[in-house]
């Protein structure tokens, strides 16, 4: 492994650097990405009829394959970002940009990952699974890490693969872009939009002095504030509109249209606060945003065991 050090970092053991290339994955990330991915599967498996062959096995090597994928994005993306993000104080201390591992280590680790994450894909879920996984991959690092530089329509672009893992749990189970499905992916890309605003707007420094191009930083904070709310608007006949395709009933329904007009009341809220008040209603809505998905999925669970 000391193959993997920077040329500039002194010698370290195994486990340092081992915990250094999961980094590289953004743990966090995978974790909601996967639990959305269970909720995908879940769902499918007890509202498909043909679903009733489907083994734990093939489950599994479902969630394995959509978080190799999952990792294999950010540890690229982090590989592309490794010098914008010696810029901002809140990545300097990752990996790449402190220079605790070499950028050619951890890029044939992205590569290793999303190959290995196709191939699991490919020979234990089907077709459909394995081609979002991959597009999802391909469209991460290749367009959206890009785009980050030179236009604010990245976070639109980017929420496109952030929403497939809920999809990707669907399409384990039926193999087939179905309405329901449809209206997962739905759900986690309208959520990204505010979410993503949020953190914009408390780490707008950070991004502008790394070049990378934001809606506050580009549009102004007002339009991001008009734009979270848009966003949050949409949500909740996003959110609702599950139930229609016969897989939710009342109780998600319920859960659904609560978190989804507290989510929207606290997004308006950010038109009336005054500039100085704006990050810490920005960090408010943050975290309210990654309570949001949680509650929605315990709803889905509860209405679909009952």
């Amino acid at each position: 492994m000391s193959a993997s050090l920077a040329p500039d970092a002194p010698r370290r053991g195994l486990l340092p650097v081992a915990r250094d290339y999961i980094a590289l994955t953004k743990p966090a990330i995978n974790r909601m990405c996967l639990l959305m991915a269970a909720g995908g599967l879940f769902l499918a498996r007890g509202h498909t009829p043909t679903a009733t062959s489907l083994d734990l096995a093939t489950a599994l090597f479902g969630l394995l394959g959509t978080a190799l994928a999952v990792a294999s994005a950010n540890a690229l993306n982090m590989w592309l970002e490794r010098d914008s993000d010696r810029l901002m104080r809140r990545t300097r201390e990752r990996p790449l940009a402190a220079r605790r591992i070499s950028a050619d280590g951890a890029f044939v680790f992205g590569i290793a990952l999303g190959l290995v994450s196709v191939v699991v894909l490919a020979l234990w879920t089907n077709l459909a699974t394995t081609l979002i996984g991959l597009f999802a991959i391909i469209s991460y690092v290749a367009v959206y890490t890009p785009m980050k530089y030179k236009a604010p329509l990245a976070l639109v672009v980017g929420a496109i693969p952030g929403a497939v893992p809920p999809l990707m749990g669907w399409t384990t189970v039926t193999g087939a872009l179905d309405a329901p499905g449809l209206v997962l992916f739905a759900i986690l890309f309208v959520w990204q939009m505010p979410h993503f605003i949020a953190i914009s707007i408390v780490r707008q420094r950070d991004y502008a002095d790394a070049g990378i191009r934001t809606v506050p930083g580009v549009r102004g904070l007002a339009n991001a504030k008009w734009q979270a709310l848009g966003w949050s608007i949409l949500l909740v006949p996003v959110s609702l509109a599950l139930p229609l395709t016969g897989v939710a009933g009342l109780v998600y329904g319920v859960v659904a249209a609560l978190v989804s007009l507290a989510f929207l009341a606290i997004t308006a809220r950010g038109l009336t606060v005054s500039r100085g008040e704006t990050n810490r209603w920005a960090q408010r809505l943050f975290i309210a945003s990654l309570i949001y998905l949680p509650v929605l999925v315990a709803g889905l669970a509860i209405d679909v065991i009952a």
